[in-house]
């Protein structure tokens, strides 16, 4: 049985794509997954607080120097709590936030994926992320051939997930530049794309116009997510775009097939370091050269779309 012991939890509610501060309040409490069986918590779990409430978990973020397990309310999609060992401003620490972007969760536990059918690179042409199987060949952003490791897949329901975490985001054909991608790309939230020396997540790129989340009713009621795992950490192409395979931010765990994984590999023994780029996880990181540039991307799009129009 998994147990978190915590001292200190806030209540945030979401108000124009942020969550915003509620209350806060010391409890001196354990949240418990109450399954039994695990070890750790996993997304979309229930997990239950010992003073009686329940919610679900959804990742860890960082206040100051203490980590903060995120857990949302099952009758209250808006609501969030975040459950730490003190209120971070009890040390001289920033204190809570007033507001938190969705995008600066830590999302070690979401899935970090393709959507299906996803087109990417081989030396044969591309095929859809969902058809690659271990030993396939496919091509790095640089042109060498690297073998496929493993392919994970994780299912997310909409259920149990909230709406920040379950809505991918459709990156539309010449947002990042010229041809590139060269078709809608759908990943999620936290998926890396290569822009200059940056690893940039998807949800820090969305700008509601040539980069956009999903609509939420317009997804079905579950989504299956696939990523590449190669020897390396490698910039692959996905619809010509620069797009990172696996790492180890996120755990194999969290996939639908981890047990395939361990049958075939020692997952102890065996780590991924990322590559020696700087990671942008959240749109206030993004340089503002980069983001004028996505924006002239938008503009050449919206007018080419407005020509075709005529």
């Amino acid at each position: 049985m998994a147990t978190f012991n915590y001292s200190f939890a806030g209540l945030y509610s979401l108000d124009n794509g942020a969550y915003t501060y509620s209350m806060s309040a010391s409890q001196n409490d354990f949240l418990t997954d109450n399954d039994g069986s695990d070890t750790v918590f996993s997304v979309g779990e229930n997990l239950d607080f010992s003073s009686g409430s329940a919610g679900l978990f959804e990742g860890v973020t960082t206040i100051g120097d203490h980590v903060y397990v995120v857990v949302s309310n099952p009758n209250d999609p808006s609501q969030i709590a975040l459950a730490g060992p003190s209120d971070p401003g009890a040390d001289g620490g920033p204190g809570w936030p007033q507001t938190i972007d969705p995008a600066d969760i830590n999302a070690a536990d979401f899935a970090t994926c393709f959507a299906a059918g996803a087109p990417i690179a081989t030396p044969h042409g591309e095929r859809a992320v969902e058809t690659l199987a271990i030993g396939d060949l496919i091509l790095t952003a640089d042109g060498r051939a690297v073998p496929v490791k493993w392919v994970g897949r994780q299912t997310v329901h909409r259920v149990f997930t909230p709406e920040f975490g379950f809505r991918p985001v459709r990156i539309r054909a010449g947002a990042l530049d010229e041809n590139v991608p060269h078709a809608d790309l759908v990943v999620t939230s936290d998926h890396g794309m290569l822009i200059d020396d940056l690893v940039v997540q998807a949800g820090a790129l969305v700008n509601d116009r040539s980069i956009t989340r999903v609509p939420y009713a317009d997804l079905p009621e579950q989504a299956t997510y696939f990523h590449i795992e190669t020897e390396n950490h490698e910039a692959i192409l996905a619809a010509g775009a620069p797009a990172e395979t696996f790492v180890d931010n996120v755990t194999r765990r969290r996939f639908d097939n981890h047990a395939e994984y361990a049958a075939l590999y020692d997952v102890e023994a065996y780590a991924i370091e990322e590559m020696d780029r700087p990671r942008v996880k959240a749109a206030r990181q993004l340089p503002a050269a980069i983001r004028a540039r996505l924006e002239r991307r938008a503009d050449a799009i919206d007018g080419a779309s407005a020509a075709e129009a005529a």
